[in-house]
Formats: structure tokens, C-alpha cells, sequence
């Protein structure tokens, strides 16, 4: 096992600078998770900490050693694709083998950590298979045990999950957050879909446009976004964000609505600003003063609770409740949210106001 270190790592293609200098340290035995948007960097960042990619400035550690000049063999590093990259005329066995072979290690030492990580991954029945005969979930799987039989310093992996449907990615995700408490080794984990970020990191980085947003727990970019961008980015639905003007030491909305602040907060009348409230906060009823009258807009029950669409001021929220709530499109009807709740950003910067 090892740390990682990026230390100002850019990368550009001429005139075009997909990653800016970015820094980031990850702790040995850490899982940390890359996520942002298509085109924000995160492959392109991991490709160049496997070598896949050159780097065009910084630096970049694995444990002590500096290895930009390194070819990726050298790096003691074992990646795993979103499209699996098996050998299709191989058994899994082999395809899990191949590279212990090519690296000279003996027979029975290769049939152990075979047998040992197909065992983790449960595919001791899939050995003998070839990857035409498995299912998505299983030749991942197998991707996952040919990186495991590696025992490498540092697991890459590029959006693991895409090619799998909602089920498998469930299924998968659940195996890889079991890899890592098993085995503990460093994990890199590229992807753009939140949820997974959310389930497996031990922190999160959020990239925007080649540069790091936030880097913290799940915990910290969920209650804690840094700006308007990590709000809307982290959380399913999405946050909610209406522009607000401050007026008598409350948040005035266009139509007329208004929520007081939270205890301890200030700040000056006329200043405007973005309210941010996820959709699972809003409350059926509050206290007094801390309760919104809008008109329902699109109801969509989902079983465990249903989504409320509504007008605030010249934004479109949502809204999660509970299944009883009985609603009608153009009702209207009170709503209520807890001001300590309401994430406040700066309205030029869309920066937090902390």
C-alpha cells in the first residue's frame, strides 16, 4: 500500500489545459473518489497518475517514489476499466492470471491468489468460463480479481460501473466498498455519478473545469458545499436554489415569500444572495414564520415518498414527502423548511457565506 501525491499536476493538449495545477494528497489505504461532470479532468488525472497519459507539469508521488518518467509497469499500480478489457479467448482463470504469468511468478504461488480473490469476489464457479459467457456484472467482477491477484501499491479505477444497469451498479458498488475493507489498499475511483461517490468514498473530489471545487468527506460536501456548483452536484434530487434579497433580517423571494435566518447568522439588508435547500428538508409543516406558501406544480409519488414541484420566486423547487401527502397541480398549500437547513452562497461568486 501506499499514499498518492499530486503536487500542481497540469495537463494540456496545445493551447487546451484539461487538468490546472491541481494538489491533492490521499492518505495510504484511503478510498478517494473523483467526480464532477464530463470534461472536468478526473480521467484525464488518472490516467496520468497510471502513466496512460504524460503529465505536462507537477508532479506526482506513489508512496516515495516520483513517477512521472515511469512506465506504468513500473509504477506498481493495477487499473480497472469501465469495459472490462479481457481477453475474449481466455478463461477467467487466465485473463486473471495473465499478467502474475508474464511477471514470472510461480504456478502455485499465481493458483493461490487466484483462488483467493475469486473466493472475495464469489466467481469460484466462473474460472473455467470465458468472457462471452458471463454477464456485465461478472466480467467486472473479473477485472476487479485480475487487479486484486496483482497485490498492487495503488487500485485505479475508471468509471468501473457505466456499463452496468441500475441493478449490477448496485451490486458491484457493494463488492468494491467490500474489496476495500478486506484488503485496505489505496483506491483511486473515477466516476460522475454521485451516488457512487457518496456510498463508497472516504472523501470526495469534486472537479470543475481541470480544478478541484471541494475535497472532503461525503459528510462535508453534502452539508457543507463549498459553492452553488457542489450543492447542485452532491444529492439526488439535486439542491434547490432560488435568488433572494435580504430584507428586515429575512430571505425575500420574488413572489413575495420570506424565511427567517438561522440563529447566528447576519447579514445586511439588500444584499443579495442564493438559497440552497435540498428537497429532503422542506417539512410538511414549521414554526411560525418559517413556512412558505407556493402552488403545486408536478406531483410524482415514488412509493417510499413523493416529489413536489413548486414555484419560488422565479425558481422551480422540489420537494420530498412523505407518501400520505395528497396534492393536486395548481394547489396551493403551506410548506415548511428549518432556517438552519438553508445553505447561503454569495450571489456574484456563488461561493458559500460562511
Amino acid at each position: 500500500m501506499a499514499s498518492v501525491s499530486l503536487q500542481k499536476l497540469d495537463k494540456s493538449y496545445g493551447a487546451i489545459q484539461i487538468v490546472k495545477g491541481i494538489d491533492l494528497e490521499i492518505a495510504d489505504g484511503e478510498l478517494v473518489v473523483l467526480v464532477g461532470p464530463s470534461g472536468c479532468g478526473k480521467s484525464t488525472t488518472l490516467r496520468m497518475v497510471a502513466g496512460l497519459e504524460s503529465v505536462t507539469d507537477g508532479q506526482i508521488r506513489i508512496g516515495s517514489r516520483v513517477v512521472n518518467a515511469l512506465p506504468p509497469r513500473e509504477r506498481d499500480i493495477a487499473m480497472v476499466f469501465q469495459d472490462y478489457a479481457l481477453y475474449p479467448h481466455k478463461t477467467v482463470r487466465e485473463n486473471m492470471g495473465f499478467s502474475l504469468k508474464v511477471r514470472g511468478v510461480a504456478a502455485d504461488e499465481a493458483e493461490r491468489r487466484i483462488a483467493d480473490a475469486a473466493r472475495m469476489l464469489g466467481i469460484s464457479h466462473l474460472l473455467d468460463r470465458r468472457p462471452g459467457q458471463l454477464s456485465g456484472g461478472q466480467r467486472q467482477r473479473v477485472a476487479m480479481g485480475r487487479a486484486i491477484v496483482r497485490r498492487p501499491q495503488v487500485f485505479l479505477f475508471d468509471e468501473p460501473l457505466s456499463n452496468l444497469d441500475a441493478k449490477l451498479r448496485g451490486e458491484v458498488r457493494t463488492e468494491i466498498k467490500r474489496l476495500h475493507q478486506t484488503i485496505g489498499t489505496t483506491i483511486i475511483y473515477v466516476t460522475h455519478d454521485q451516488v457512487e461517490a457518496m456510498t463508497l468514498a472516504d472523501r470526495i473530489v469534486i472537479l470543475r473545469g481541470g480544478d478541484i471545487e471541494q475535497v472532503g468527506t461525503p459528510d462535508e460536501v453534502y452539508n457543507r458545499p463549498a459553492s452553488v456548483f457542489v450543492g447542485g452536484f452532491i444529492g439526488s434530487p439535486a439542491m434547490n436554489f432560488a435568488r433572494a434579497r435580504m430584507q428586515g433580517g429575512r430571505l425575500g423571494f420574488a413572489d413575495g415569500n420570506t424565511l427567517p435566518l438561522a440563529p447566528g447568522i447576519a447579514l445586511a439588508d439588500g444584499r443579495e444572495v442564493i438559497a440552497g435547500i435540498r428537497p429532503e428538508h422542506f417539512q410538511p409543516t414549521a414554526e411560525a414564520g418559517s413556512t412558505l406558501s407556493v402552488a403545486a406544480q408536478v406531483i410524482e409519488p415514488l412509493g417510499s415518498d413523493t416529489l413536489v414541484h413548486f414555484a419560488l420566486g422565479e425558481a422551480t423547487l422540489t420537494a420530498r414527502m412523505p407518501p400520505t401527502i395528497r396534492l393536486e397541480p395548481g394547489q396551493v398549500f403551506q410548506i415548511g423548511v428549518d432556517p438552519a437547513k438553508i445553505h447561503l452562497f454569495d450571489a456574484a461568486s456563488e461561493t458559500a457565506i460562511l
